[in-house]
C-alpha cells in the first residue's frame, strides 16, 4: 500500500516539473499574434552627409605649410574636419582669419570670413561678410568669394566692393589671381580722381561717339579700361556635391 502510495506521488511530481514549461508555452503563443500585427520602425538611413565631423578644434592659431614651406596662418573659433564626406572638407562655421606669407614670410594677402569652407584641400568656399587686403593695400569686400588654388584664380558672381588708396570701384562677376592683384569686374561704376578723368579724355579719339564709348569701361582694373571677363561656370555646391 505505502509503495502505491510513493508511485503515485512520483508520478504527479513528475507531471508538475513540466508544468512551468507548459504555461511559458501557451503564454508566447498568445502573444504572436497580437505582435504579428504591429509595424516595424526602422529608421532612415545614415548618408555620408550626417557623418559626425572626425575632429573638432576650438580656439584655433596655427601654422600651415605648402610643399615644406610655411605659407598660411589660420585663426578660428571653431574648425570641424569631416573625411567622410564627399567631397571631405573642413569647415569654419564660426569665422575664419587667414594670412597668407611670400617666400620671405612677409604677408602678402589677408583674408576675413564669417563662414569658410576647404573642399578637397583645394577649393575654398569664403561666405558672409568676406574682406580681403592684399600686399598693395587694396581692400575687398563681397558676400561670396571663391579660391581655387589649384588654377590660382579667385572669382566672385556676387556684388563686390574695391577701395584703393584714391579709387573706388564696385560691380558683379568679378575675376582675379589669387594675389588679388590682377582682376576683372563687368557690370563695374566707380569712384576716379579727376586728373585720371582728364587724361583719359585728351587719350580718347576726337570722334564725339567714339570720346563718349571711351568713358564707359565694361571692366576696370584698379581704374583703368580693361576687356569684359570670359564668361566662366562657377561651382555650385548641391547635396555636398560639386557640380
Amino acid at each position: 500500500m505505502r509503495d502505491g502510495e510513493n508511485e503515485n506521488s512520483k508520478k504527479v511530481g513528475r507531471r508538475l516539473r513540466w508544468l512551468p514549461l507548459f504555461l511559458i508555452i501557451s503564454f508566447s503563443q498568445f502573444l504572436l499574434p497580437s505582435c504579428s500585427g504591429e509595424q516595424e520602425h526602422i529608421a532612415a538611413a545614415i548618408s555620408e552627409d550626417d557623418s559626425l565631423a572626425f575632429m573638432r578644434s576650438k580656439g584655433i592659431s596655427t601654422l600651415i605649410s605648402d610643399s615644406g614651406v610655411m605659407r598660411y596662418k589660420l585663426v578660428a573659433e571653431e574648425w570641424d574636419i569631416y573625411t567622410n564626406t564627399n567631397p571631405p572638407s573642413w569647415k569654419f562655421m564660426k569665422g575664419l582669419l587667414m594670412e597668407r606669407f611670400d617666400e620671405g614670410f612677409h604677408i602678402d594677402l589677408h583674408v576675413e570670413a564669417d563662414t569658410a569652407y576647404l573642399h578637397e584641400q583645394r577649393l575654398w568656399e569664403l561666405r558672409g561678410r568676406v574682406v580681403i587686403h592684399n600686399v598693395e593695400g587694396t581692400l575687398f569686400r563681397t558676400e561670396e568669394l571663391f579660391w581655387d588654388m589649384n588654377l590660382h584664380e579667385m572669382w566672385s558672381t556676387k556684388y563686390m566692393r574695391i577701395k584703393t588708396t584714391d579709387q573706388e570701384l564696385e560691380g558683379t562677376d568679378f575675376r582675379s589671381n589669387e594675389q588679388m592683384t590682377d582682376y576683372y569686374v563687368s557690370n563695374s561704376k566707380g569712384a576716379f580722381p579727376v586728373s585720371d578723368v582728364d587724361k583719359k579724355n585728351e587719350e580718347a579719339p576726337k570722334d564725339t561717339a567714339a570720346a563718349v564709348a571711351a568713358t564707359l569701361p565694361t571692366g576696370e582694373k584698379a581704374g583703368r579700361i580693361m576687356p569684359s571677363a570670359p564668361n566662366k561656370q562657377v561651382p555650385k555646391l548641391q547635396q555636398g556635391h560639386w557640380k
